[in-house]
């Protein structure tokens, strides 16, 4: 048919060249963006799959530059830390040269403790200094906040622990078994005083505990609270201390647990009565039990008692002990905590303190919740707060302090350093597994996930330009190739003009 109105074969060619034109425009579109998907029109399931894994790459990557930023937080307080326990190390070799009076003139010491007094000063001030974006480090800044710290606590730290924010956390304990000192009884014969088969002879024996052993020699008529005295004057060195209680000599370790113990060893038998060595029952460590009996002249080898570590729980949870230190280390709280010396001889339950916040919080997740957080407690390393109340402070080594180096304590300033020490290098221990093991773990487990979850979202979004540029060689051609067929249906209608 022959019309000159109506060209259906141009308008055919017209749709299909504006299909074909759209083809190559959305071709054209995904190679020069790189993306297949552009708008949702494009592929509306992928583009929300898309999104979803984009938001999940963005969040991994802050939770990434969060765990980073913690291990940065790390290293500052570790190099703070490092120069304490530098300074630390110095303080002890000025404590342990001002300990041999003899031969060390009043300047000497004096100069010695001005050094002493130096390194208190720097100590407080790189605890007062340390800090990372202006916030302190070393100052109890990053401290856990308790309230309700119970009477049956002698000391307590908190290295971690994990609740909502505000929240709190509250810690008690059960006490199952208690703790025990390794304990003997001495009977020298059923008096108050040595009496032995000769004006000239001598009772020795010898007493060793878990610092040392020491031998003692007394002659006839000494009394028992005297005996004790003299194994009190050497308990720094042995481990054990005595009592004269009634008839017997009681010894007694001087520390908990069964890593102590006390040993009793007669050398030189010269009493005239029989005497003996008894055990401590199983109520109570302070009262003799009579079946467990050692005679003197039965005796071939030392008498051994060793004492009991504390079985406990915190919060439902199996502690760790030793002695009258209960330890737990879970994902919710990480503490140690150390009884007074009579509640943790005594059984049961025992509400210790509660956490109310502090801590630093770092969230080294994807995910803004708890479980993906951890609160880290950074302890203030000031003078006044390393030591402890068992035996002193750094601050009583300061001049005029209890412990000074001119007239104070040298013994209880020793044992105040070498606590301090012991201090700051658990914490700095602690600070590492946190760096080496938390930090450097997360970090490397979000590395793998971020490479994962682009991959997935470039697989569904980017341009497989392989693909991309073969369909673009298509449209062209179709788009040229209906160019010229509606070129020629246009020019089908001027062949009508030839039958007129």
């Amino acid at each position: 048919m022959s019309r000159i109105n109506s060209n259906i074969s141009s308008l055919i060619g017209q749709r299909v060249l504006a299909q074909q034109q759209a083809g190559l425009t959305k071709t054209l579109e995904r190679l020069s963006t790189g993306y297949r998907i552009n708008r949702g029109g494009d592929d509306p399931a992928g583009l929300i799959a898309s999104e979803r894994l984009r938001s999940e790459k963005a969040a991994i990557e802050a939770a990434i530059g969060n765990a980073e930023r913690a291990d940065q937080i790390v290293n500052v307080a570790e190099g703070g830390l490092q120069e304490v326990s530098s300074l630390l190390l110095e303080l002890q070799g000025l404590v342990s040269e001002v300990a041999s009076d003899a031969g060390m003139s009043l300047d000497e010491k004096t100069a010695n403790q001005v050094q002493i007094d130096s390194i208190l000063q720097t100590i407080d001030r790189i605890a007062a200094t340390t800090s990372f974006a202006g916030t302190k480090l070393l100052n109890g800044n990053y401290d856990f906040d308790v309230t309700g710290v119970s009477a049956v606590v002698s000391g307590y730290e908190i290295r971690g622990a994990k609740f909502a924010a505000g929240g709190t956390l509250a810690v008690n304990a059960v006490v199952t078994t208690s703790a025990q000192h390794g304990t003997l009884f001495v009977s020298a014969g059923g008096g108050t005083a040595l009496d032995l088969n000769a004006a000239s002879a001598s009772f020795t024996f010898e007493v060793r505990g878990s610092e040392g052993v020491k031998q003692f020699s007394y002659s006839s008529g000494t009394t028992l609270a005297t005996i004790a005295a003299g194994i009190n004057t050497f308990a720094d060195v042995t481990g054990v201390s005595a009592v004269a209680s009634g008839n017997y000599l009681e010894l007694k370790s001087t520390g908990f647990g069964s890593d102590e113990f006390v040993s009793f060893k007669v050398v030189d038998n010269t009493l005239a009565a029989g005497g003996a060595v008894y055990g401590a029952t199983a109520l109570g460590e302070d009262t003799i039990d009579a079946t467990d009996v050692t005679l003197f002249s039965a005796a071939t080898s030392p008498v051994k008692d060793s004492g009991q570590d504390i079985v406990a729980a915190v919060n439902g949870i199996k502690a760790q002990t030793n002695g009258k230190t209960i330890s737990v280390s879970n994902e919710q709280l990480d503490m140690e905590i150390v009884l007074s010396d009579t509640q943790s001889q005594t059984a049961g339950s025992k509400n210790i303190l509660t956490i109310n916040g502090g801590g630093a919080r770092f969230n080294l997740g994807p995910e803004a919740n708890l479980n993906n957080q951890v609160l880290l407690g950074i302890k203030n390393v000031t003078t006044t707060s390393l030591g402890s109340t068992s035996t002193a402070f750094l601050n009583t080594l300061a001049s005029g302090g209890d412990q000074n180096a001119i007239d104070g304590d040298i013994t209880t300033a020793q044992q105040a350093i070498d606590k301090a020490i012991d201090q700051i290098a658990g914490l700095r221990g602690r600070l590492g597994a946190f760096q080496s093991n938390v930090i450097g773990g997360t970090i490397r487990s979000l590395g793998v996930t971020l490479e994962n979850t682009t991959a997935a979202e470039s697989a569904i979004r980017d341009t497989d330009f392989a693909e991309a540029t073969a369909e673009l060689a298509r449209n062209q051609i179709l788009v040229q190739a209906a160019s010229s067929v509606l070129a020629i249906s246009n020019a089908q209608s001027q062949n009508v003009l030839l039958l007129l």
